[in-house]
Order: structure tokens, then sequence, then C-alpha cells
């Protein structure tokens, strides 16, 4: 019977959208927060589904590959079912790699051939999607992912499951909104409610993922707080539907009473927080390069996941602990039963194996691996430091992750929900406070910064937002709160930034507003046509003005007669652009 839930799980995700939507319009008539509460709802439940869905996939496949194909069982965790004992077949590891080499080929096609925006930990495509795509995620993403990541870390890939239920339920929320013909503010909500959704199912943390769905999306101490609210529902909803199948259990088990930190301790713990920034540091870097050098292989871009699942093999032929997410092995450092030679080892050991999985292609997260890196870590100094390693290796995998991620504050709380070590907070805290301040100003040095690349400093970096930042400067200009000489021919920056539009323009650019002229060739081309970028090569569409409505400069935007162009040129292009524009397109009073 428990092995049929998942399968109903999926028939119930797949309900027929015409359906859905008659209820939907019954329900909220009127008003954008009650139907945003609304999605929440809606979105937790297909989150939860979603997840169990993936779940009973992953399993499905690792049985085929893993555990037939290789004769090979790594530690399980007993939340979920599993056995925390090794067992290896009669052929030993020898078949490993051919596991992780088809199940990576497997992937690859499945991936390239069909959607290869799939490729890659998958949280970072969300991000991607929400900073410059309003949220639109295709919807055969969804499913191609769920698969190609159940395949890769099925069949042993060093990988976890948290990327791609966040893209899985965020690619469902974008199909939400599109089905309900949602305005792009609202789905750039409801695909973050299903990320939130899917991540709290995964890892049992509502309130963690919540906050981690909104703090992921930038680089620095920001927020998108506009969300969290309708995210933390959808977190909590998702996590109600998943206990419905597995119970509402902490992932992790550790002692019931946790040995309590002392001074000396303390000491410890500021240690382990530096040696997670630096680690945390070091992460993206071999990360991405790892990746740029499989980019460079002139070889078929499907057949690379199957290389770094041929590395990742050879690798577990004397470290098996590095296949897969590893959750079974961090239960085993947090009993203590890895040995400190073997715990230094797996910290390169995983972070190599990771690099092979994902960078090269595959289909899979990096939020397992990565707390197993930092679970690894504090299981080294808990050993040094000759105290019992539950609460060190708790604190490592929040330090490293929260650095490595730059998101302190929802990795503290993730963590602390997935274990149980609520008595950590104060250690915890302070280990990651320290990492991520390390993190931030140590990762300047290299070219790669956090392990999500598509993130941005802020909010007003976001080329989400840049329409609320020039809706802010025209208000204030129609206000007559700002003087500006007439007539207008262009803008000077000091001006804009005094309107609240943060732009980073080159020196010697400036902006220019100007209304598109019926005659010019511009119009009808969209602004990825070579008849407009070819023309002027000094030159920028930062946003279009059209009536009333502030459009984002996308590459497939056709341009109208009497659009007004907020534009970044340089002096030289200036001339060449007034003879597309009209003069003096804004007005002020």
């Amino acid at each position: 019977m428990a092995d049929a839930r998942p399968f109903c799980a999926g028939l119930v995700s797949c309900i027929c959208p015409s359906i859905l939507k008659g209820w939907y319009n019954i329900i909220v008539k009127t008003g954008d927060r009650p139907r945003l509460l609304v999605d929440s709802v809606v979105l937790g439940i297909i989150g939860g589904l979603s997840a169990q869905l993936f779940i009973w996939t992953l399993r499905f496949c690792q049985k085929i590959f893993l555990f037939s194909l290789a004769g090979y069982h790594p530690p399980g965790l007993q939340q979920e079912g599993g056995v925390l004992r090794e067992v290896i077949g009669p052929h030993g590891l020898w078949l490993i790699p051919l596991s992780t080499t088809v199940g990576g080929l497997l992937s690859g096609a499945l991936v390239y051939g069909l959607a290869p925006e799939a490729e890659g930990h998958g949280t970072d495509t969300v991000v991607k999607a929400l900073h410059w795509t309003g949220g639109t995620i295709r919807a055969r993403v969804a499913p191609v992912k769920m698969l190609a990541s159940a395949i890769t870390i099925g069949s042993g890939g060093s990988a976890g499951r948290e990327g791609p239920t966040a893209l899985i339920t965020a690619g469902f929320g974008s199909a939400y909104a599109k089905l309900l013909h949602r305005p792009e503010y609202e789905r750039r909500l409801v695909v973050l409610m299903g990320m939130a959704a899917g991540l709290s199912a995964i890892f049992r943390s509502p309130i963690g993922t919540a906050i981690f769905a909104v703090e992921v999306l930038y680089g620095g101490m920001d927020f998108e707080a506009g969300a969290l609210i309708y995210c933390m529902l959808a977190a909590i909803v998702a996590y109600a539907v998943n206990g419905w199948f597995v119970g509402w259990q902490s992932l992790f088990q550790v002692p019931s009473h946790l040995y309590a930190a002392g001074l000396t301790d303390y000491g410890w713990y500021i240690a382990l927080g530096g040696a997670s920034g630096i680690l945390a540091s070091i992460l993206p870097e071999v990360f991405y390069r790892f990746r740029d050098a499989f980019a460079a292989l002139r070889i078929p871009a499907w057949t690379k996941p199957g290389l770094g699942g041929l590395l990742v093999g050879i690798i577990a032929l004397r470290l098996p602990q590095v296949l897969g997410g590893g959750y079974g092995w961090i239960q085993e450092a947090i009993d203590g039963r890895l040995a400190l030679g073997l715990l230094l080892v797996l910290v390169v050991a995983k972070t190599l194996a990771l690099s092979f999985t994902v960078s090269s292609g595959g289909s899979g997260g990096i939020f397992a691996p990565s707390l197993f890196v930092g679970s690894m870590l504090g299981g080294v100094f808990a050993a040094i430091a000759h105290v019992p390693p539950a609460g060190f290796v708790i604190v490592g995998m929040a330090a490293v992750f929260a650095g490595a991620a730059r998101v302190p504050i929802a990795t503290l709380l993730m963590v602390v929900e997935m274990t149980g070590g609520y008595q950590l907070l104060v250690p915890a805290g302070l280990a990651v406070m320290l990492s991520f301040v390390i993190q931030i100003n140590l990762s300047s040095l290299f070219k790669y910064s956090s392990l999500y690349e598509a993130q941005v400093g802020g909010r007003s970096d976001s080329p989400a937002h840049i329409a609320e930042h020039v809706q802010i400067a025209l208000r204030l200009l129609e206000q007559g709160k700002i003087t500006l000489p007439q007539p207008i021919t262009h803008l000077h920056l000091a001006t804009l930034l005094q309107s609240g539009v943060a732009l980073d323009l080159p020196d010697g650019s400036q902006l220019m507003i100007g209304a598109l002229r019926p005659e010019s060739p511009w119009v009808g081309k969209q602004l990825q046509s070579r008849t407009l970028t070819g023309s002027i090569v000094d030159s920028k569409v930062a946003a279009i003005l059209r009536g009333k409505t502030v459009l984002r400069a996308r590459p497939e935007t056709v341009l109208q007669p009497g659009d007004r162009l907020l534009m970044i040129a340089s002096q030289q292009a200036q001339a060449e652009l007034l003879e597309h524009l009209e003069k003096n397109p804004v007005r002020t009073r």
C-alpha cells in the first residue's frame, strides 16, 4: 500500500487543468492578495506531491542502476525507509563505473535532446528565470528534469535532489501561472512558491526553505521580501502533504542531549567557521572551473555527463562514499563512525565527484553534496578537539553551504530543521556568519564567487526590477519633484540616480530617452535584430516605455512607432541614435 502512494500522488498532481481553472475562478473572483494565498495552498499541494513523485522515480532508477547493475547499496536514512549499512555485492565495486557512465550518458541524451536548460543543478536555472525571463520556464523542463535527475543520482552520480526538486516544482508553478494567464509579477511569485514547496517537502524544513526561496536570488544580504508570506504558506502546506506519506520526523537523527558547548568549544566553533569560509570560497571556483573545462571539450555535449560519470565511478572504486547525495554517510559522521583520515579525504573527494557529475552537464543538485563536504569538515574538527561529533558535523554542514551559496539565514534554519539540533543555534549562527563574511571577502579574489552563478547583488541589480525603477523615475518626473532643463535630450546619471534608477554606466556613457520615429527602419524589428544591434555598437536599450506601460528590454521584443527607448549610449553613438528617435519624449510639470 505504501508503494502505491507515490503513484497516486502523481495522478493527483496531474489533475485536469480545466477543472483546476474552474475551481480557481469560482473560489477567487477579485483581489490579488486572496488569490495569491490560494495559489500558495495549491502550489503547496502540487509541490508536496511532485516531491513524492520525484523520490519514487529516483528510488526506481536507483534499484535499476546502482542496486541491480552495480550490486551496491549505500547506507540510507532510517527516516526514509533505508538501512544505515553499506552492502557490497559479489562483484565488489567494479561495476560502479559502468553504472555511473551509463546513467550519465542516458541523462545527457535526455536533457540535450529535449530541454538543454534542464542540465546542471536546477536551482540556478530557477534563479535565472526569475531575474531574466519573468519566471517563464518551458513546460517540458519539469518532466525532463525529473527523469534525468533520477537517472543521474540513481546511477550513482554525486549530486543531490534539492536542485532538481526546485526546478521541477518551479516549472509546475510556471505552467500553473500560464494556465491562469497571470501577469509577470504574480508569475514570479508563483514560481517562488513552487520552489519553496518542493524544497520543503524534500528536506522537511518548511521555515528554512521558505526563506531560502527569497534569499537565494541575491548574493548580498537582500531578500525578495514581498514573496515571503506566500512562500511560507506554500512550504507549510507542502510539509504537511509530504508528512502524510513519510511522517514528520527530521531527516537526520541526533543525540537527544547534544554535547553542551563550553568556552573552549566556542573557540573550536569559531575555527570551524573560519575554515568553512575558506572552503566555501574554493568550492564554487573548483565547481565552475571544471564546468569551463568540460565545455571546452570537443565532444558531443550529451556525452560529457557520461565522461563525468566515468570519473566519479573511478573515484568510487576506492571511495564509494562519494556516490549519490550521501545522506547516509552524513548520518554516519554524526554518529562518529568515520575515522579522521577518511573524513579529510572525503572533503576533497566529494568536491571533485560533485564537479565531475554536475559540471559536466549531469542533472542533479549541489545542496546535498555541499552539506556532505561541510559535515566531513565538521567531523575533522570534532576528531581534533576530541569532542562528540554531532554538534560539529551539523555546524559544519550549515557553515560551508551558507558561505558557498551565500544564503546564511536560510541555511542556518534549514540545517537545524533537518537535524532537530535547535540547541546548536548559537554556535551554528556564529560559524555561519563568520563563514559568510570570510567567503564574501575571499571569493572576490576568484572568478567565481557563488555556487549560484545567476545570483545578482541585490534587488536594484535584478533585471526583473528595472521596470519598477523606471516607473519610480517617471512618477517623480511627472509630479515635478525633479527639475530638469528643457528641452530634454538626455538624462545625466546623477539625475537618474536621484530618481531611484540604479544603473552602472561605463565611463563616458549616458542615458538617453527618445521616442521611436514612425519612419525608422527599427519599427517592426526585434531588439535582437542585426538591423538594430548591428548599426550602433556602443548602445543598449535599458527599457521601453509604451504608453503608460514600462517593458523590460527583451531580445524578442518588437519595437513599435512611438515607443520611448531608455538607452545607454556612448557620445559617438548619440548622433546616429537621434536619427531614429524623437527629441524631448519626457514631459515635466
